[in-house]
């Protein structure tokens, strides 16, 4: 007999502020929140913070007397530190399951199919515990039959603390007593827009969404909508992966810690974003050939000049090659550049991405000259996976007066020989 479907869904609480307080356990019961790259506005927080009334994204001059009123800690974004921390969750999660799909950051699945038959909540109180007792990091587990159930599960474990952390959809008369007091916005990729839309037929619970009849929603919304329904049903219809699929393309950008207005400057910043984007292309074993720029002014300056322009150059052969796509950059950033503006942010997209084993036409000099282009790349990639610091001073020159300094950043506990933790 073939065992029921069980999907686990494990999220942890709070990642970017937990991760902080593992090397900081004063501050588990106290008012925590991480900033964004420029230290802009708050991108995590904490329950405690949550209590507060300070809201994902606000801006941190608007808060600045709740912080000093109830003596808020305040971080700068450590992405080293968090990846490194992620990477460790995700490899204990593997010992769990025969296969888990990293679906972010801070969150996986778990196929738990036959592996625990007895007792779902135990074996997930168990990751739970295990996760805590071995990385710091506390999480929530949400088991059900399919991954939408598994989402849903989650959001029950997060929500109400007599779970202890972990809620299993599996059975039906539990599973419509949770879709029947939640709102339908509360489904996994349900926006706000679908969510009004559903509203205006009435549809204004989880339990509501799950009994309208397939055909018909499907005419009238999308065959998604039908999947996530019979996926409330208990229906699987989203495959399992092993591994996550490739982006479709590369972002990387960054708010200047200070108006910027000069060419050179903003040469250099997208210099070096394309250097971290080009790794990232590397890593995921891809090819671009677009190449798109971006820089602004700040709109939240009304007094001062606006501008805003984007420019895109086709890169034919298509390349990974960190220095075609700097001098790509500069040829387009000259294009675009205007003097007399206050630039607040710049950045590039890597666009028509293709894998490296799809297959192409080359002429002989060009194979010859894209084996010793990827050779050298492969040189870089290993340098600045040894020396992170050491390649980037070379792509972007040595006075990055562009850059933001992060005043509040905590050290880099798992990745740096000199900022690790000193036991007194």
């Amino acid at each position: 007999m073939t065992a029921p479907t069980l999907i686990a869904l494990v999220d942890c609480n709070a990642f970017y502020v937990s991760c902080e307080c593992v090397f900081r356990p004063d501050l588990w019961h106290k008012p925590v929140g991480v900033l964004s790259n420029n230290d802009g506005c708050i991108i995590a927080r904490n329950q405690a913070l949550k209590a507060l009334g300070v809201k994902m994204g606000v801006p941190l001059y608007q808060i600045t007397q709740v912080v000093k009123q109830h003596d808020v800690q305040l971080f700068s974004a450590n992405f080293a530190l968090y990846g490194d921390m992620s990477a460790r969750v995700m490899s204990l999660l593997e010992t769990f399951a025969p296969s888990t799909e990293v679906y972010s950051i801070d969150e996986a699945f778990l196929d738990l199919t036959g592996v625990c038959p007895t007792d779902p909540s135990a074996y997930a109180l168990n990751i739970k515990q295990t996760l805590r007792q071995q990385t710091g990091i506390p999480v929530c587990v949400g088991l059900g039959p399919t991954k939408t159930l598994a989402k849903l599960a989650n959001f029950a474990a997060k929500k109400w603390p007599q779970t202890h952390g972990v809620v299993d959809l599996s059975c039906p008369q539990r599973r419509e007593r949770l879709m029947r007091i939640l709102p339908v916005h509360e489904v996994w990729g349900v926006g706000p827009r679908l969510s009004q839309r559903l509203a205006q037929l009435g549809i204004n619970t989880v339990w509501a969404l799950a009994q309208q009849p397939l055909q018909q929603m499907q005419m009238q919304f999308s065959v998604v909508l039908a999947r996530t329904i019979m996926e409330l049903n208990g229906i699987p219809c989203l495959e399992f992966t092993d591994i996550a699929p490739d982006k479709q393309s590369i972002l990387c950008s960054r708010s200047f810690k200070r108006p910027v207005d000069n060419v050179l400057d903003v040469s250099e910043a997208l210099a070096e974003f394309c250097s971290r984007a080009a790794q990232k292309l590397r890593a995921q074993q891809s090819t671009t050939a677009r190449i798109t720029v971006f820089m602004r002014t700040n709109p939240f300056q009304p007094h001062e000049p606006q501008y805003q322009c984007s420019a895109s150059a086709q890169v034919q052969p298509g390349t990974q090659d960190t220095r075609k796509l700097i001098h790509v950059a500069k040829q387009l950033v000259r294009r675009i550049y205007k003097p007399g503006y206050r630039y607040q942010k710049c950045g590039i997209q890597l666009s028509e991405l293709y894998s490296d084993h799809s297959p192409r036409q080359l002429d002989v000099f060009g194979v010859l000259e894209e084996t010793q282009e990827r050779a050298l790349m492969a040189c870089v990639d290993k340098i600045n996976h040894r020396f992170p610091r050491a390649l980037s001073i070379a792509s972007a020159g040595l006075d990055k007066a562009w850059q933001f300094k992060p005043e509040r950043r905590s050290k880099r506990y798992t990745t740096q020989w000199n900022e690790l933790v000193l036991v007194k």
